[in-house]
């Protein structure tokens, strides 16, 4: 059967069934942010994403036939830059990859029945279920998964897969990278009894403060912000955040003082999380959180303006009791 060669779909198609709602594609061009992947047709619908699979899974955002028609090459943006406009679109060069990490492949769970036309998961495979005797039971041809075992690999403009050699500029030639190993498809992940528990893990956590806000930074990498739950409260924050791994980190704030959750608010970073608390009064805060110990000693941590917070920022922000002692500080 043909195969669909719009942006998101790849699917393999019926010509006599194919009608002007059996695709779901995208029209833009695959966006590369500060390791976020989104499409730039449905970034506003569609949130960015970390890991390149959720990436692929993206549902296309406009419907239409399936076409054996390549469309016209559109290349990927970084930031809203053209991150090949230096090279020629079909340009492609092979450089030595990187070590391959040790992969141990999912397997397929046979024993649950596949809706027809369910992709491979495999990467690079793009093939859809038929029948069980054509496409899982057996040696045939049919039954044969071509694929990529290790991650993508996206730098300096180039891209590939971990596990193979070649390298190209543009998407849609990534996309055809055929793959580099054979085996079985994988249309239902295999639940494995082995498979290691969620691990609990600690972050770290810096502040400042200004007279109206406090800004939290928890340094938590590629958290996912699906699977992620921050909840604010008049005087609690709550963390429950999930990593890659089988990682997460889970802890209450009880904080110094009282916040307004409502003008608060919460970023995703690829290598933190960034809180900022509105402060409810203008009392500075002496710690983040709460303590039975004294306090005597401590003194008062206030920030800087700008856009970087502490680090290169200009102006400095103090207290309106720091202020006093500041300028005597100066005047001598």
């Amino acid at each position: 059967m043909p195969k669909c060669m719009r942006k998101g779909c790849g699917l393999e198609y019926d010509e006599q069934n194919n009608t002007e709602t059996s695709c779901h594609y995208h029209s833009g061009a695959p966006v590369f942010h500060e390791g976020l992947k989104s499409w730039s047709c449905c970034s506003d619908v569609n949130r960015p994403v970390l890991d390149f699979d959720s990436f692929m899974a993206i549902r296309g955002c406009t419907n239409g036939p399936h076409t054996e028609v390549k469309p016209k090459a559109e290349p990927p943006t970084s930031g809203g830059v053209n991150t090949v406009s230096r090279a020629k679109a079909t340009s492609s060069t092979s450089v030595d990859a990187d070590p391959p990490l040790p992969i141990q492949d999912e397997e397929d769970d046979t024993s649950i029945p596949v809706i027809f036309g369910t992709p491979c998961k495999r990467r690079g495979c793009g093939v859809t279920f038929n029948s069980e005797e054509e496409s899982r039971i057996g040696e045939g041809e049919g039954t044969v998964c071509t694929y990529h075992p290790s991650q993508p690999i996206f730098r300096e403009g180039s891209k590939g897969y971990l596990c193979c050699k070649r390298r190209v500029l543009e998407f849609d030639e990534f996309l055809k990278i055929k793959g580099c190993k054979t085996g079985k498809h994988l249309f239902v992940s295999k639940q494995s009894n082995t498979s290691s528990a969620e691990e609990l893990v600690t972050c770290r956590i810096d502040h400042y403060q200004t007279p109206s806000q406090v800004h939290v930074s928890v340094f938590a990498k590629q958290t996912d912000k699906a699977a992620s739950v921050i909840q604010l409260e008049d005087s609690k924050v709550h963390l429950d955040l999930v990593m890659p791994a089988s990682k997460r980190f889970k802890r209450t704030l009880d904080l110094y003082g009282p916040i307004t959750p409502d003008a608060s608010k919460y970023t995703f970073f690829g290598t933190k999380v960034e809180i900022i608390l509105e402060k409810a009064d203008t009392r500075s805060w002496l710690l983040l959180e709460k303590t039975d110990h004294s306090t005597t000693g401590y003194g008062l941590t206030f920030g800087v303006g700008g856009r970087t917070g502490t680090v290169g920022g200009k102006e400095l922000i103090l207290s309106e009791e720091n202020k006093p002692r500041t300028s005597q500080q100066l005047d001598s």
